[in-house]
């Protein structure tokens, strides 16, 4: 078996399409597609996009045949394999929407996993729900009371009769697919995105953020139910009809360093990947590692997803540089599945820009004052930029009266443009609450402005007020992971209720050490270091490894922990989500 080819015989088309279909009627005209590789790094499955398209027409007249109505909805776990792909297309073709689902792997246990399909079914009216072969133990049971037309494997899927219809793609401004958000565990929120705005973000992706052209060859690990995976990862190729080849998330967490060796091997240039992701790679790597890789190709190191801490970056390339990685390959960037995907991108083929604020005087005041002196910089915290807005789009930062600040002031951020999403689904509050009749999308994130470029500094419902000062969570998890007992990772912060009603500040650490003595001291060392650097007072809770809860887009979710943290009041906080060990409230995890 061989991989589909980098180049093509078809004239580049970025994006340049009425719908999704018409992308891969294009996409399939030419010989490029999507590879799949498994946990060893074998090629299993080469799909170039003429097979797409017409294992995808076929499926639609199969979902026809079943009776569905335009507009119906096919819930579908978005496990990184072929089927996917050509499901999602399908729904295209037949003129219902794809709902793309969390898979299992993301989760702690069986019964929280069936909960949570169970709600984004119930949520969406879900007609058919299809699953790859291992899921039969969750569909039974998460189907309970919703009615299917239909429930199962796309194998099973394969035997139904092909309708005899003229296929009517979806366009324009119906809804191209339904998104639920990483945090949407307990109330499900499904983001609903129209062709025409997909569309729109997937052209401002490859023109104006990643400037794909003739040769390029895309790469992925990120799971197809998140935002980065599926808009940037696999629309974005079919739309600009370049070869991209995947690794299962599954199997990149178990080895990171062979997203490394597939990049060496596939040529690829173009990957995207949270922080973690890039740290998570440069720790695994051994002495002399470095040298046996190839990533000279490697044009666009996009990074995005989360909070950026330059540190990380720099590790990566110092770490990575003896393969021919290039550091001004680093693309940070900013956006949300409510936007499709992309809001801002920094610019192309340079250094990342790093802004050093003094820390102190934004908590403090909320203006972002660049570090001068000494003194600043022993209090200093340094924020990646994440670039200009795309073309078409504006951003402001707002204060809690709605009105726009100047730069260098703290607010949240705003955002209007064509692909911000038409609301959440079956949520008119909901999206009353987020999106403004004049298209103005509240992002609930807080940031700054430098002229035209965006700084994310964090999620508001993070943010931790202590009389009236605002702690920012990731300082008091940045001290706790500079200690020798702790990972990356490892660390979340929040505030909750303390016993007279007043907010008080949490630390929550996963702790590997059993000394009852060297976890005191730890203890105590971390209290006196949040002393000394923030001014406040912590509460250090020590909890086992594989505890803190996760959003299905695998970031640590705060809003979990705290929520977890209150209902254990008196109990012990940390549960095990390993499987085969204790479970608790912790196994399920939503931002």
């Amino acid at each position: 078996m061989e991989a589909t080819p980098t180049q093509n015989n078809l004239p580049l088309r970025p994006a340049d399409f009425s719908g999704l279909a018409e992308a891969l009627d294009y996409a399939a005209q030419g010989e490029t597609g999507a590879n799949f590789y498994d946990g060893r790094g074998r090629l299993y499955a080469a799909l170039p996009y003429s097979e797409m398209r017409e294992r995808a027409r076929s499926v639609a007249r199969r979902i026809i045949g079943l009776g569905l109505k335009r507009g119906d909805r096919v819930a579908l776990v978005a496990e990184t394999t072929p089927d996917f792909v050509v499901f999602f297309f399908a729904c295209q073709y037949a003129g219902v929407i794809p709902v793309p689902l969390t898979a299992a792997v993301t989760l702690g246990s069986h019964n929280a996993y069936v909960r949570q399909l169970h709600g984004f079914l119930t949520n969406c009216d879900a007609s058919i729900l299809i699953a790859p072969p291992g899921y039969e133990e969750y569909l039974d049971e998460a189907s309970e009371g919703v009615k299917l037309e239909f429930c199962g494997t796309p194998e099973a899927f394969a035997e139904l009769p092909e309708a005899d219809v003229e296929l009517q793609p979806l366009s324009g401004k119906e809804t191209a697919y339904i998104q639920y958000t990483s945090g949407s565990t307990r109330f499900p929120r499904g983001v609903m995105i129209t062709e025409e705005a997909v569309l729109n973000n997937l052209k401002g992706i490859a023109v104006d953020g990643a400037e794909i052209r003739p040769g390029d060859r895309f790469f992925s690990w990120l799971p197809f139910y998140h935002d980065m995976g599926l808009i940037g990862l696999v629309l974005t190729p079919v739309a600009c009809q370049i070869s991209v080849d995947y690794l299962g998330t599954r199997e990149f967490a178990m080895r990171p360093r062979l997203w490394l060796e597939l990049m060496t091997r596939t040529k690829a240039s173009v990957s995207f990947s949270p922080p973690f992701g890039y740290e998570l790679c440069a720790r695994r790597l051994r002495s002399g590692d470095a040298e046996n890789y190839d990533l000279s190709n490697w044009r666009i190191a996009g990074v995005g997803a989360e909070m950026i801490r330059p540190e990380i970056l720099h590790m990566f390339g110092e770490a990575l540089e003896p393969s021919g990685f290039d550091e001004k390959a680093f693309l940070p960037c900013y956006g949300m599945a409510e936007c499709s995907l992309a809001i801002s991108f920094d610019p192309l083929g340079t250094p990342i820009t790093v802004d050093e604020i003094d820390n102190e005087h934004l908590s403090n005041t909320g203006e972002a004052v660049p570090v001068t002196t000494p003194e600043q910089k022993a209090r200093s915290r340094a924020f990646v930029v994440c670039g200009a807005p795309l073309p078409e789009y504006e951003v402001e930062i707002r204060a809690e009266d709605g009105t726009p600040m100047p730069d260098r002031r703290t607010g949240t951020i705003f955002v209007r443009g064509p692909s911000v999403m038409s609301g959440y689904y079956n949520e008119p509050e909901i999206t009353a609450q987020t999106l403004s009749q004049d298209g103005w999308l509240n992002t609930g994130d807080i940031g700054y402005r430098i002229g035209k470029e965006l700084i994310i500094t964090g999620r508001k419902k993070d943010l931790i007020i202590i009389n009236g000062r605002n702690i920012w969570p990731q300082d008091l998890e940045y001290l706790a992971e500079q200690q020798p007992e702790v990972r990356t990772g490892d660390a979340l912060a929040f505030s909750a209720p303390g016993a007279g009603g007043e907010e008080t500040t949490v630390l929550v650490v996963q702790c590997r050490l059993r000394d009852t003595e060297r976890r005191s001291q730890l203890v105590e060392r971390l209290q006196q270091l949040v002393r000394e650097e923030l001014g406040i007072d912590c509460k250090v809770e020590l909890v086992p490894a594989h505890t803190l809860p996760r959003t299905s887009s695998g970031k640590l979710s705060r809003s979990k922990a705290r929520q977890n943290y209150i209902e254990s009041r008196g109990e012990q906080f940390g549960l095990s989500t390993v499987p085969g060990k204790r479970r608790g409230r912790v196994a399920a995890a939503g931002r």
